[in-house]
């Protein structure tokens, strides 16, 4: 399937599994986030939505105005954090490259937590996008990090 080119109809109906749907304020910013921090694949972006991918794992990027028909918006306040209470984890990106170009970022990102061994067995850090979505890069301890750790 040609994702830049696919209609709405076919793309909705190739879905499976399990879904993921971001509502963001501004769709271009946090795909610039997405792209520059996490490397991730962004098609048919526009001012509205756009198609993410993450290591083959696919998921969309929407404006709040495209939700004009769904309950969802009445939930989500007009200023401040979104995302409280959600973890976004991204198990194959180094969380150490993601918090350095995350620092250089001309977003208000904020490095919630600066990348740490964790005892279950990821380092891991916590960047929060300027909707307020926790972020988490991760990539697995070596078997000498995880030791280290307890």
């Amino acid at each position: 399937m040609d994702l830049e080119t696919v209609s709405a109809e076919d793309f909705g109906r190739s879905l499976s599994g399990l879904g993921l749907n971001v509502v963001v304020r501004n769709v271009p910013e946090t795909v610039s986030f997405l792209r520059d921090v996490f490397d991730m694949e962004a098609h048919r972006q526009s001012q509205d939505f756009a198609i993410m991918i993450y290591h083959g794992q696919v998921f969309q990027v929407h404006a709040d105005h495209t939700y004009h028909s769904h309950p969802l918006p009445s939930l989500i306040p007009e200023s401040g954090p979104r995302g409280g209470g959600l973890e976004i984890r991204l198990y194959e990106t180094d969380p150490d490259l993601a918090a350095e170009r995350a620092a250089q970022h001309d977003q208000e990102l904020v490095i919630l937590q600066e990348p740490t061994d964790k005892p279950h067995g990821l380092r891991e850090c916590v960047i929060l996008c300027s909707n307020g979505y926790a972020w988490l890069p991760s990539r697995a301890l070596t078997d000498e990090e995880a030791a280290r750790v307890g």
